[in-house]
C-alpha cells in the first residue's frame, strides 16, 4: 500500500516498497502468458503522467518490452503529458471516449464507450497489418 501505511510499514517493520502492479504480475507468472504474443491491449480510467509511477499500463510495458511485444493502452481519459508514457514502452494510447460527454454519461454508458473504443482500436492495428504487407 503506497502513502502511510507503506511508510509506517517501513519504519516500524523494516519492510520494503515496491509497486504492486510488480508483484501481481509476478504471482500470476505474466510473463510466462504473454509469450508469443503479437500485441498487448491494457488500459485504466485515467492515463497521465502518473501512469509511469507504478500504475498496471507502465508495468505491464515494461515486461513487454523485455520480449518485443508492443503496448496499447485503452482508457477512460488521457492527459496531455500521457504522451511521456511511449518512452516506458506504451506503444500507443486509445481514449475511450469518442465525443465530448458529461462526466455522468461517460460512467453510465462506460462499457459501450470501452467497446467502441476497442473495435476502433483493432481497425487501426488491422489496418497497419494491411500495411505491412
Amino acid at each position: 500500500a503506497a502513502g502511510g501505511l507503506g511508510a509506517g510499514l517501513m519504519l516500524f517493520t523494516h519492510g520494503m516498497m515496491r509497486p504492486g502492479i510488480g508483484l501481481v504480475l509476478d504471482a500470476i507468472g505474466f510473463e510466462e502468458i504473454i509469450r508469443g504474443a503479437d500485441l498487448i491491449i491494457t488500459g485504466e480510467g485515467f492515463t497521465d503522467s502518473q501512469t509511469a509511477q507504478g500504475k498496471a499500463p507502465a508495468g505491464i510495458a515494461a515486461r513487454a518490452a523485455r520480449q518485443g511485444i508492443p503496448v496499447i493502452c485503452l482508457s477512460g481519459g488521457i492527459s496531455e503529458d500521457a504522451d511521456d508514457l511511449h518512452d516506458l514502452g506504451i506503444d500507443a494510447l486509445m481514449g475511450a471516449v469518442a465525443a465530448p460527454c458529461s462526466l455522468e454519461d461517460c460512467m453510465r454508458d462506460a462499457e459501450r464507450h470501452l467497446e467502441d473504443a476497442a473495435a476502433r482500436c483493432l481497425r487501426l492495428v488491422r489496418v497497419g497489418m494491411r500495411l505491412r504487407h
